[in-house]
């Protein structure tokens, strides 16, 4: 049985509101989700990574540049790539559903991404954007990726 993968994205540095939202937002998705992926650097990747693997769950970091040591701590298996930016699409195409958290150029990016591939993707409080699925909780994004991945 194929596990089920959820991305998050999100800024490489951010306020620590958001990290504590991220961080929160990725011991919930441990309810829902076997694994998640992530960008596997700092901001709001390190601390939802940091939260699911807190959790219980295994994390995937696909990383911009070639070295494995450039992974958060929190990332148990580190894919270098050596792609720079272009490496987003590598974290999309892994997930089933992406949660987007706050970000910038980047997020959008991988948000944009996830349109043209039809993966689902949901914005907890970041880019509000025709065809994403807006939400304002983590109880809300947590319903969503559920909901998502039982049609996987």
């Amino acid at each position: 049985m194929q596990k089920k993968v959820v991305g998050v994205v999100g800024g490489r540095e951010c306020t620590v509101e958001v990290e504590q939202l991220a961080h929160k937002l990725g011991k919930e998705l441990v309810r829902v989700a076997d694994v998640l992926v992530s960008g596997g650097l700092g901001g709001a990747m390190e601390a939802a990574t940091s939260g699911f693997k807190s959790a219980g769950g295994l994390t995937i970091g696909i990383l911009p540049g070639y070295n494995k040591i450039d992974a958060n701590k929190h990332v148990d298996i580190a894919i270098p790539t050596g792609l720079g930016l272009a490496r987003n699409v590598l974290v999309v195409k892994s997930a089933d559903v992406v949660v987007a958290l706050p970000g910038n150029a980047g997020t959008l990016s991988e948000i944009a991404y996830c349109l043209q591939f039809d993966i689902p993707v949901i914005s907890l409080n970041s880019w509000d954007i025709p065809g994403v699925i807006k939400v304002n909780t983590i109880e809300e994004a947590i319903a969503q990726v559920a909901l998502r991945l039982e049609k996987k």
